[in-house]
């Protein structure tokens, strides 16, 4: 066996046994990947503070400082907002549940000659309603629900303490961390490995950076939006359609299917129901030839399918870990899957029967090996 063949052996060993404590891991790892994403997506910031003449350690403390701070107003502002918005919902939802049931399913039967029958939806409003006032609220009904298990509050509460400490740490020795690996790394592979890890990180800087203020800016764009159109429920609905726009298309499509039927059921005319489609026409315009092109770019090159079935795979395999790590994952993955594809466009069995030409500088441009040769003076 060849040094370069064991050396591979050697490399697929450890990456076989990586994989395995990765899944047994996995719920213990969770808080860990939080913090070093977190770590990942604010260590510029830090960078760029220590060129302004500051120690690590300074930089790391204003980042620390400051993330902490928004946190503390977000939570102030942010969570009552959503109360009121969630206890709206609940208030609203029999009236959506007597306009589907008394008006959109007759009226669906009429059009295309069914007899589609409207599902009992009166129990399940009255069983959210029930239990929402039970719990006191959407804070208290997270309480609630958290509560059922002792162990569940110990875990929660180990985690809430571990993402913020980790993160410090990490974000203070990443560029320490990043230098000992590159260290580590067997000298025949590692130009290899510089290259690949310099193309993921453009990629997954386009994803975890871009694609987060592609989702903070249309949830914020769909919530202003339909609150001036004046749905009671419409700041909620925008925000939930901005945080799952990450999935392509999915956030467009349930916004607009929650604000049509919001606007009917508020409003019942036409007048409503287009201003919704208007804001999400406008709001899918902008996140394809403005949000995605400047904040993005074209980097991460992943199809919605492959979208779709990495995060169902990561969340299968690896629970909520998977879920957080599918994307970023994929689109490293898609960065081996691009050199390993050059490689094989370059390899001996790519061209299997098939002359290797080599254009001369100066000379007539190359031809297949099937074709014949342009006549002399042509």
């Amino acid at each position: 066996m060849t040094p370069q063949i064991a050396l591979r052996w050697q490399l697929i060993t450890i990456a076989v046994l990586l994989c395995g404590v990765f899944y047994e891991l996995a719920p213990v790892l969770t808080p860990f990947a939080i913090a070093a994403m977190f770590a990942y997506l604010f260590d510029p910031l830090a960078d760029r503070l220590e060129r302004w003449k500051l120690s690590r350690n300074a930089a790391v403390g204003i980042v620390f400082m400051g993330l902490t701070l928004l946190l503390v107003l977000v939570l102030l502002l942010l969570v009552p907002f959503l109360q009121r918005q969630v206890t709206s919902f609940v208030n609203h939802l029999p009236r959506w549940v007597d306009w589907f049931q008394n008006v959109a399913v007759p009226w669906l039967n009429a059009k295309l000659d069914t007899s589609i029958e409207a599902p009992d939806m009166q129990q399940v409003s009255a069983l959210l309603q029930e239990h929402w006032k039970e719990a006191g609220g959407f804070a208290a009904a997270v309480v609630a629900t958290v509560s059922k298990s002792g162990l569940a509050v110990v875990t929660w509460g180990i985690h809430a303490i571990v993402v913020p400490v980790v993160f410090f740490y990490l974000l203070r020795d990443w560029d320490v961390m990043i230098a000992r690996i590159h260290e580590l790394l067997p000298r025949s592979i590692e130009p290899t490995v510089r290259r690949l890890a310099r193309e993921s990180d453009d990629t997954l800087s386009a994803f975890v950076r871009g694609q987060l203020s592609v989702m903070i800016v249309l949830g914020m764009l769909y919530a202003i939006g339909l609150w001036a159109v004046g749905l009671d429920t419409g700041p909620l609905i925008g925000i939930i359609a901005g945080l799952i726009s990450f999935v392509p298309y999915l956030g467009a499509i349930i916004g607009v299917l929650a604000g049509v039927i919001a606007a009917l059921a508020q409003y019942g005319d036409w007048l409503h129901l287009i201003l919704v489609l208007v804001v999400f026409t406008v709001g899918h315009l902008l996140e394809g030839y403005v949000l995605v092109p400047r904040l993005v770019g074209e980097k991460i090159g992943l199809h919605p399918v492959a979208v779709i079935f990495a995060i169902l795979a990561g969340g299968e395999l690896f629970g909520f870990l998977g879920v957080l790590l599918a994307l970023p994952l994929a689109s490293v993955a898609m960065v081996v899957l691009r050199y390993v594809h050059e490689r094989y466009r370059d390899s001996a069995l790519y061209h299997t029967g098939q002359h290797r030409v080599i254009a001369v500088p100066g000379g007539p441009a190359p031809t297949a090996a099937n074709e014949p040769a342009p006549p002399a003076g042509a």
